[in-house]
């Protein structure tokens, strides 16, 4: 149902199960120390970096510089040059995080970010060629200079990788490595069972692609299900609750000659990994829609009420809270909060879904239960996106719990 995937989903794609075989802080409001270029910044001048990045720091904060790697917390509006604005995560009153040098922004955010203290203000001047180039974005036509008006509010440190120096690696006959970094007598991984595990993942350079621990939230998947790329099916069922590992993920076992979002083709990854806890996956049933009508909207949606519901009507720009399963048209079930006992909370109609659930969902009420039969021009297109084939109708069956 997710709009973009995050790499906390793309963790949980690919197929098979397999078992076990064998800061510098700067005083003062005028000028900063900056880490990388080791040259003083003043406020209120306007600089020009070796890239073509203009950028004036209008207000000098105290607190720490983020370095790659690193979590940070921005706020922002986002102007073409003739001031006209495009995005504002201000006027939205919702900061924006993401994780620095790791390709998740365009090229003048990564590069001026990193210039900053946590407190300071600064303006953006960003080419094209470090901003969308020759395509258009949305409201940004091709070509465009950017101006961004940013300020960082918060740094999370990247989390720093076990200390493996000494221990004995480990390799299956599937070409995984792993290595025991912390031994416990906890309760055995097996396939089925629902795992809550912390991860943090480095490319071979060191460099942190995505982390749990960064966010302070363990994900909780289904292992032996073909729902994470196989190198977590197979190397997550060789612990036990407690212990920590490091895996190392041949492409093979990971995401392929392809790769996929920021994961370069043919790349060997390196996660870091917590067993938090196991228990018993729910069975998961499809719900019985035999004799129930089906309705169909004029976008080309389709829907079922399965058992009507009495509360609030869910309503664009509220946000509501969904428990959902949702399966490919041959049966297959690609995701499931119930499976994971976590509803799915999204404002409505902000697009922050596919279009098909915007729609599904505010036809509903507050504890009806519906299925969702959403064509592809709903879904994710022609491209699919992870385990969602091109051109793919999806089915979901939601419960709407909560409108807030």
């Amino acid at each position: 149902m997710y709009k973009r995937i995050s790499l906390l989903l793309i963790i949980t794609l690919l197929l098979i199960s397999f078992g076990c075989k064998t800061s510098k802080k700067t005083e003062g409001n005028n000028s900063k120390l900056t880490n990388d270029q080791n040259v003083k910044i003043e406020t209120n001048k306007m600089i020009t970096t070796a890239s073509g990045l203009q950028y004036i720091v209008t207000k000098a904060g105290k607190g720490i510089q983020p370095q790659t790697g690193d979590k940070v917390v921005v706020h922002y509006t986002g102007k073409l040059m003739n001031d006209t604005v495009f995005d504002s995560s201000v006027k939205r009153g919702e900061p924006f995080t993401f994780t620095l040098g790791v390709g998740q922004v365009i090229k003048g955010w990564d590069e001026g970010i990193a210039l900053l203290h946590v407190g300071d203000k600064a303006t953006f001047i960003i080419p094209p060629a470090l901003g969308y180039g020759e395509k258009e974005m949305g409201k940004i036509p091709a070509n465009s200079t950017l101006k961004f008006d940013v300020e960082l509010l918060n740094v999370m440190s990247a989390p720093k990788p076990y200390d493996v120096a000494g221990k004995d690696t480990i390799s299956t006959a599937s070409g995984l490595k792993y290595i025991m970094v912390k031994k416990t007598d906890g309760a055995k991984v097996k396939s089925g069972m629902l795992t809550k595990v912390h991860y943090t993942g480095f490319f071979l350079d060191g460099k942190i692609f995505d982390s749990s621990v960064q966010r302070g939230e363990p994900i909780e998947i289904p292992i032996g299900q073909g729902k994470v790329i196989k190198g977590w099916d197979e190397g997550i069922q060789c612990l036990k609750v407690g212990e920590k590992a490091r895996l190392i993920i041949p492409y093979q076992l990971a995401y392929g000659e392809k790769g996929r979002g920021p994961i370069p083709p043919k790349t060997t990854l390196v996660f870091d990994v917590e067993i938090i806890d196991v228990k018993e996956a729910v069975a998961i049933e499809q719900f019985n829609v035999k004799g129930k009508d089906t309705l169909k909207t004029s976008s080309g949606l389709q829907y079922i009420i399965v058992k009507e519901g009495t509360g609030e009507q869910a309503v664009k720009g509220k946000t509501v809270t969904v428990h959902y399963s949702g399966y490919l048209t041959n049966g297959t079930m690609f995701d499931s909060s119930v499976e994971s006992g976590q509803p799915f909370s999204f404002k409505l109609g902000s697009g922050q879904v596919i279009a098909g659930w915007d729609e599904g969902i505010a036809l509903l009420k507050v504890g009806e239960k519906a299925r969702l039969i959403i064509p592809y021009k709903l879904g994710y297109g022609e491209q699919g996106n992870g385990p969602i084939p091109p051109k793919a109708t999806l089915i979901f069956d939601v419960e709407l719990i909560s409108v807030k």
